[in-house]
């Protein structure tokens, strides 16, 4: 059997068809109101990402928890949605449609990466603090059963809101360090009840919710996953954990596994190097040598998986994605940051272009003077932040204006990321 092509359709588990392979992966846009309804924003960004030839868009976090927000503007979801919430998905929707694409809802809830400026006090699995200084993260608390099972069923009402509303699928968000994810990392996750300690005990979070959403959406709806492949540190969730739970997730019928990796505390996901050698996977080492972060992972995952996975992270050239299919490692190729640029990336890919541009490799996040330092993991992470916020810079003026501004620092970029954030806290309080 030949190996797909981008440009081939990939029909999933529950009978529906992904018309390429090549899907926008989800970026947070920050673009909600402050009650976390979206906006005409949303509509022209998505608008413009439909338009823009990709097979699947994925938004950004919806939260079911509007007290556990991964930033201010996030669109939320909790409970059964008002007449005007429900208005506003189904435009949202519409318009992220327009062009005969899927469009997927990565449902989510901040958990101890909740900001302290949005709650100083998050849920967790356990009270296990970030281990991140400058105390942009409060002191979490840990959830009782009760309050699992809740946040689970919130899970499900959103997804059949999401369907009601004409979204085409749905995503969990399983990575990154968010409530989901903390429960499988035993580093965050310190329980002595039916929800810690052995692996299938910290997965089972996870399980109930896609049981949850599978039962609210029935079985012709796409139901995905975002897990990490492992959290890059000592003692935290390690690839054979993920290979494990990515098998019970395909006995549990989802219809697409994202894999990526990393959270706020060793955050892969941005594309920063100089992981510690303990902090290591037993995989291929070959994934330094490539652009693709996840590559290695979903090829050792191959053999062991049944269900279709879509590899996210570091995606630059034609030759990368033609190798993640042809090798059987990627289903479906996730992109993010180009399309925040270039939001026609996904048409470019597909009329044949070898290169997406990167305009990251010319940021100058620090002085040069200070360049040195950045070999230091902390500034790293720095550098990696501040180049995000100027990717977020990209999204405001896509959505705002429909066009990008390119030319717009990282500085004053940061600066009017931040003062965004100030101004929907300020009206939220």
């Amino acid at each position: 059997m030949s190996a797909p092509e981008l440009a081939e359709p990939l029909t999933l588990p529950c009978g529906a068809t992904l018309p390429n392979r090549i899907a926008k992966a989800a970026m947070t846009e920050g673009l909600a109101t402050i009650d976390g309804k979206p906006t005409e924003e949303l509509e022209r960004l998505y608008g413009i990402w439909s338009d823009g030839g990709a097979g699947m868009l994925l938004s950004g976090n919806i939260q079911v928890d509007r007290d556990h927000l991964e930033r201010p503007g996030n669109v939320i979801i909790h409970g059964e949605p008002d007449t005007e919430l429900a208005t506003r998905l189904a435009s949202w929707a519409a318009a992220a449609t327009r062009s005969g694409n899927h469009f997927w809802a990565q449902l989510s809830h901040g958990g101890r990466q909740t900001q302290a400026i949005v709650n100083p006090h998050p849920k967790a699995p356990s009270a296990v603090k970030l281990g991140l200084p400058g105390g942009q993260f409060g002191e979490p608390v840990a959830l009782t059963v009760d309050e699992i099972h809740d946040i689970r069923d919130q899970f499900a009402i959103a997804a059949k809101a999401a369907q009601d509303a004409g979204f085409t699928g749905v995503q969990i968000h399983g990575a990154h360090g968010y409530l989901l994810s903390s429960f499988l990392s035993p580093r965050a996750n310190q329980r002595e009840d039916d929800y810690g300690g052995s692996l299938e005990n910290r997965a089972r979070f996870l399980l109930e919710t896609v049981s949850a959403v599978r039962d609210a959406v029935g079985q012709d709806f796409p139901v995905s996953v975002k897990l990490n492949s492992a959290d890059f540190q000592r003692g935290g969730f390690q690839f054979e954990d993920s290979l494990q739970v990515a098998q019970w997730l395909g006995d549990a019928g989802i219809d697409l596994l994202e894999i990526s990796g990393g959270n706020y505390e060793q955050p892969k996901l941005l594309g920063i190097e100089g992981m510690e050698a303990e902090q290591k996977q037993n995989v291929a080492p070959s994934t330094a040598r490539r652009e693709a972060y996840f590559v290695d992972f979903a090829l050792a995952m191959q053999d062991k998986v049944s269900v279709p996975l879509m590899v996210t992270g570091g995606f630059r050239s034609r030759a990368a994605m033609d190798y993640a299919l042809d090798s059987g490692a990627a289903d479906v190729i996730g992109i993010g940051r180009p399309f925040c640029h270039t939001p026609d990336a996904a048409r470019q890919m597909l009329n044949g272009s070898e290169k997406l541009p990167t305009p990251e490799d010319e940021l100058a996040l620090i002085p040069n003077w200070l360049g040195f330092l950045k070999r230091l993991q902390m500034l790293k992470a720095i550098d990696g932040f501040a180049t995000q916020y100027w990717f977020y810079s990209q999204l405001y003026a896509l959505g705002r204006t429909g066009n990008t501004a390119p030319e717009r620092s990282v500085f004053a970029a940061f600066r009017e990321v931040e003062a965004t954030h100030k101004r929907l806290m300020a009206r939220r309080g």
